[in-house]
Parts: C-alpha cells; sequence; structure tokens
C-alpha cells in the first residue's frame, strides 16, 4: 500500500460513461481517492451518499472525489443514478488498480473468508503527493473525516 508523503500511484481508468481518466490529469486539485468493495451495498452506499450530501463543500475546497470499484461501468450508471451521485465513479474491473494501491485483499464475513477491496481512502495533494491515507474507513463518517483533512491542509 502506498505511504503517506509518496507519489500516488497513476493510473488509467473508465468512468460509469466508458471516459478514461487518469489520475495525473487531475494534479493542481485535491482529490480523495475512495476505493469500495461493491455498487448498491449498505456500507457504499452510506458512505456514497454521505460524499453526495458533503460534494459542495468537497468542491468549495477545490477537491475532486474518484470512487474506485472492481463493479463494471454499467453498474456504476445505475449506482450514480438510483442515488443521485454527483462525483465520477471509476471500474477497476482487471484490478490493475486495486492491486497497485494495495487494497485488493482477504476479507472474511460471517466466518467465511473471500478476496475483495478494503475500505480504503487517499487524500492526494495538489502535487499528486498522498496527504493521507484513510484505512478501515467508517462509512457514517468518512466525507466528515476528509473535509476536516482538507480544510486544515488547505489552511
Amino acid at each position: 500500500m502506498p505511504k503517506e508523503e509518496t507519489l500516488a500511484p497513476d493510473f488509467t481508468l473508465p468512468d460509469e460513461d466508458g471516459k478514461r481518466h487518469t489520475l495525473s490529469e487531475y494534479h493542481g486539485s485535491w482529490v480523495l481517492l475512495y476505493f469500495y468493495p461493491k455498487d448498491d451495498t449498505t456500507g457504499c452506499t452510506k458512505e456514497a451518499c454521505a460524499i453526495r450530501d458533503s460534494f459542495p463543500r468537497f468542491e468549495a475546497l477545490r477537491s475532486v472525489v474518484l470512487g474506485v470499484s472492481t463493479d463494471t461501468s454499467e453498474s456504476h450508471t445505475r449506482f450514480k443514478e438510483k442515488y443521485g451521485l454527483p462525483f465520477t465513479l471509476l471500474a477497476d474491473t482487471e484490478k490493475e488498480t486495486v492491486n497497485k494501491y494495495g487494497v485488493w485483499g482477504e476479507k472474511e464475513f460471517m466466518g467465511k473468508k473471500y478476496m475483495g477491496t478494503k475500505r480504503t481512502s487517499f487524500l492526494i495533494d495538489p502535487s499528486g503527493v498522498i496527504r493521507k491515507v484513510y484505512e478501515n474507513v467508517k462509512p457514517d463518517i468518512h466525507a466528515e473525516e476528509v473535509l476536516a483533512d482538507l480544510e486544515s491542509f488547505s489552511a
């Protein structure tokens, strides 16, 4: 997993409309790069909706929000439309980016082990350096946590 104060690994992924996004094209803006397990599941919906509800504050702090999961672009389209999400969702169906960021690994639910995306976020500064890594994200409070850090870094 990339560490704080290191350059964020670059990647190119398609969004919900199939348009390709490269992380380095966002240099000059703060970026919340958040990895989540699956579209339209309880925790992922709570996290996405909390970010949606706080989105004007992210914009006021000149920041971009990029959500990444291993779901397809079509799944992202349905998820965005269902919940009115105003930010970009990226499809990492080949699992290259989740592996590059060290967020793909063994998980456990109700005693069963499986491979999946660990809910993890990276706050990347305008020069492309990771300023904060959030592991074991709590979906309900994550947006507020990131906004507090963004406000302190921007002060």
